[in-house]
């Protein structure tokens, strides 16, 4: 009896339906501690960002008369300034709340994180695989012009563009994130293409593709429905590395004076950006450090977390590692 049981349990076990690939990258993804944390990191500032009206303490536009450059209530530095536990990391050179203006420039660099990515990612996704799927002359023009865009230092074409076009009418949109997104995406997606047409290249000969070519399916169902679900994990590890090179470019151009403009205005939802309050604060930065340290942590930890999330997320998504613990 005991081996008859034995044997229906080994049974119900070879016929019992599987992980999905998603459910096990899933899985090998939480067991991995540090993109858990860079996760919990990127969370909590995309909450931070959605809700910094609740979150700030202070009014981030207020000017507080006869409070410049207060240091934080836990900090004595050189000056006998004296401090106010109103303000947890002290004020500007206006008397401004320096930790409410930090939560308000999240906002920024959230945004900037993920509204050019996703630009960056259907551009490149769709010009790497007409490019591998079609081949030929259509395959070696698009493969050009990649190479063309991929030599071009993109630094100076985020400066040219930011100062040539800031009184523009497209320069003036959402103080200036329209053409932030542009110039992010416009010599950005030539990361993605590559890698995209390689995969194509290594899919579209493939056993599953050749059954879907016989039995008449079309290319545009050829490369949406059976080549791209295939090659969504280079994919999604390549946005996980973009964002914050993208925060990154965003902070660099903030910090030389060619970012998006510090706002005014109380109805505007992007007031101001980590790039810009490190420019305002490394003129200050023996009067208050915090007013430089504070963005540029918040900057290295954001990069920090979807560094970890990224690396993460490639070993979970290699299909090397299925079934490993």
């Amino acid at each position: 009896m005991a081996v008859r049981n034995d044997n229906k349990v080994a049974e119900l076990d070879v016929f019992r339906p599987g992980r999905s690939l998603g459910a096990e990258a899933w899985a090998r993804l939480l067991r991995n501690k540090a993109a858990v944390a860079g996760l919990v990191i990127i969370s909590m500032f995309a909450i931070m960002a959605i809700f910094a009206g609740l979150v700030a303490p202070e009014n981030p536009l207020q000017i507080n008369d006869g409070k410049r450059f207060l240091p934080p209530p836990f900090f004595k530095g050189s000056t006998n300034i004296q401090s106010d536990p109103k303000f947890l990391l002290g004020t500007d050179s206006l008397g401004r709340d320096v930790l409410s203006r930090v939560i308000y420039g999240s906002r920024v660099s959230m945004v900037v994180g993920f509204i050019p990515t996703l630009i960056i990612l259907l551009l490149g996704t769709f010009i790497g695989m007409v490019s591998g799927y079609a081949g030929g002359r259509l395959d070696n023009v698009l493969m050009r012009l990649t190479d063309v865009i991929y030599a071009f230092p993109d630094l100076l074409f985020f400066i040219i563009v930011m100062v040539a076009l800031r009184e523009s009418f497209i320069g003036r949109l959402m103080n200036g994130l329209v053409l932030l997104f542009a110039a992010l995406a416009i010599v950005n997606w030539v990361g993605v293409a590559r890698l995209i047409r390689g995969q194509v290249l290594s899919l579209k000969q493939k056993e599953f593709v050749e059954a879907a070519r016989c039995i008449g399916a079309t290319d545009s169902r050829i490369m949406f429905r059976h080549i791209l679900p295939n090659s969504l994990g280079p994919l999604i590890v390549s946005a996980a590395f973009t964002m914050p090179g993208l925060i990154i470019t965003e902070a660099i151009l903030g910090y030389l004076g060619v970012g998006l403009p510090p706002s005014t205005d109380p109805t505007d939802i992007f007031i101001t950006s980590w790039g810009a309050l490190m420019l305002d604060g490394q003129s200050a930065i023996n009067a208050q450090p915090f007013l430089l340290l504070s963005p540029a942590i918040c900057v290295a930890l954001i990069v920090l977390a979807f560094t970890f999330l990224g690396d993460g997320l490639r070993d979970a998504l290699d299909p090397r590692m299925r079934g490993t613990q």
